[in-house]
């Protein structure tokens, strides 16, 4: 039956099987982790073993960890400590010291009820929590309120405040100072009277509602020679701790919540809590030092504060191709000012990339298609027979210059590249609030008027319309004639960008298959009149 369908059928099927089995493996067996080995080596795998053996080693006060109480509790606006604004966001420290709020200014990142995004958890933990391992000084820790001589303070353009808190216990004291920077990053360093083991909170992420398909949410460590390991929310099955972590993340679609600048020998664990959610800590020290970052995951902001936190752009399986086709998308941004011509002329750069395989695959398809009729006549003469039969089918081939695979492996070639620019797509948070052109004020939410996704099914039907097409099974007929349809309903809810992108590989195709059929007439013409002549 494969042979029987040109290459742009067979790209459709692939694609569509391709969604259903990771649309649905996803939602009926979800991976319990994923890891990304971008440039392992054995001191990197030696370094996990160790992670592993160490988490046996914790101290009893750590081996049933669940979320405090007051955690739960969401905090009151009595219990504010510090606030702090910036041009692009304001931040609130609450009386046990660690960061009860912080919303983004920027309308671009307003929600759906056109809200200024929050970006710490109001249930959960949140960043920079302390916790002691020693029961009886954490509980005084959980009623003692930090002090400071700083209770309000303006970030000027460029440059940072610094907030130093204070908190007396029995047996201990705890300086803790923070230098907050205008583009949302922030250094930390923590100070003990009497040393004494203690663990400081990444802080959960927002659960925010909307989340697309195969947008991963959940925390993210990455560690020795690039290693990443991502637990999803709801996919925490116990401890994990890991050494030599360069950046740890808790994450959604858009925005993160990141610990990174750790010395090497600083324990990582990832916990869980009662909704089985990620929960990160970090092993502090007497004097203890590392940066923080809480807002969205843009590139170009993530890369001028340090570029390791790039790597908390993550794009699941597919980083290999996504995390170039995002650089040349935003070197393409760069040149055009405009994220939707950037989309364009990247699909422009990627049709011409296969342009080869696929002009070979659909030429070779449409050769599939000619010599059919003789195919058949082989088969049936030679029906009690498969030996003969595959011999004069292949004599077939060879002399009409068809391959039978040659237009289905092109076209699976280019699954990666589709699903790798879905990804970019997907996560890429510089789409929010980006203009296209007339209608299209927003590339990171759906059409409000429907008319990509019409503009998009419109050009599939005429794409499979200008498909020349042997179907010899009415079924498979007719699920093809009605994938349009289904494909346009699908992308209804699918962000702008992803169709905008989706409708322009559209016309590319439907191009592309035009000059096909003009040069295959052409040759078979030019053929018939050398047969006639007797060539």
């Amino acid at each position: 039956m494969l042979n029987n369908m040109s290459a742009n059928q067979r790209l459709i099927l692939a694609v569509v099987l391709s969604f259903v089995f990771f649309v649905g493996y996803t939602a009926i067996f979800p991976p319990e982790q994923v890891n990304v080995e971008q440039n392992a080596t054995s001191k990197s795998a030696s370094q996990t073993a160790t992670t592993q053996q160490n988490s046996s080693n914790l101290p009893n006060t750590t081996m049933n960890h669940s979320v405090a109480a007051d955690e739960q509790l969401v905090a009151a606006d009595s219990s504010r400590l510090v606030e702090i604004n910036a041009a692009s966001f304001s931040m609130s420290i609450d009386t046990l010291g660690r960061i009860a709020s912080k919303i983004l200014k920027d309308e671009k990142y307003n929600n759906k009820e056109n809200i200024h995004s929050e970006m710490v958890a109001q249930v959960g933990t949140k960043p920079l929590h302390l916790r002691f391992a020693d029961k009886a000084m954490n509980d005084e820790s959980l009623t003692t309120p930090y002090t400071t001589s700083v209770r309000e303070a303006t970030i000027e353009e460029g440059g940072s405040v610094v907030v130093t808190m204070q908190q007396k216990l029995s047996n201990q004291t705890v300086i803790k100072k923070m230098t907050i920077y205008a583009d949302g990053h922030y250094d930390v360093t923590i100070d003990l009277a009497n040393d004494t083991r203690y663990f400081v909170y990444l802080g959960q992420h927002v659960k925010r509602e909307g989340q697309m398909m195969m947008a991963v949410h959940g925390a993210m460590v990455y560690y020795g020679d690039g290693l990443t390991e991502i637990i999803e929310d709801e996919d925490a099955e116990g401890r994990k701790t890991f050494n030599d972590v360069h950046l740890t993340s808790s994450f959604d679609q858009y925005f993160a919540s990141i610990i990174y600048g750790l010395n090497p020998d600083v324990t990582v664990t990832v916990d869980r809590d009662r909704e089985s959610n990620p929960v990160v800590y970090i092993d502090g020290s007497k004097h203890f030092t590392f940066n923080g970052y809480i807002g969205p995951k843009e590139y170009k902001v993530l890369k001028a504060i340090d570029p390791v936190l790039t790597n908390a752009i993550e794009y699941g399986w597919f980083t290999f191709a996504a995390a170039p086709l995002f650089k040349v998308l935003s070197w393409l941004h760069g040149i055009f000012g405009n994220w939707g011509w950037a989309i364009i002329a990247l699909t422009l750069i990627i049709r011409m990339f296969l342009f080869p395989l696929t002009f070979k695959g659909m030429l070779s398809m449409q050769k599939m298609k000619d010599v059919a009729p003789r195919v058949k006549e082989a088969q049936a003469k030679h029906k009690g027979d498969p030996q003969k039969m595959n011999a004069a089918v292949m004599a077939i081939y060879k002399e009409e210059g068809a391959n039978p695979l040659g237009g289905c492996l092109p076209m699976l070639l280019q699954i990666p590249v589709f699903f790798a620019i879905y990804r970019v797509l997907l996560n890429a948070v510089e789409l929010q609030g980006a203009e296209w052109i007339l209608w299209v004020n927003d590339l990171s939410r759906m059409d409000p008027y429907y008319i990509l996704p019409i503009l998009m099914g419109a050009t599939m039907f005429y794409q499979q319309h200008i498909t020349p097409n042997n179907f010899t099974d009415p079924m498979q007929e007719k699920i093809f004639k009605y994938l349009p349809v289904i494909f346009t309903f699908f992308f209804i809810t699918f962000p702008s960008g992803l169709v905008l992108y989706w409708f322009v590989n559209n016309i590319f195709s439907i191009l592309q298959q035009m000059v096909v059929n003009k040069q295959f007439a052409a040759m078979k013409a030019l053929k018939a009149a050398n047969k006639s002549e007797g060539k």
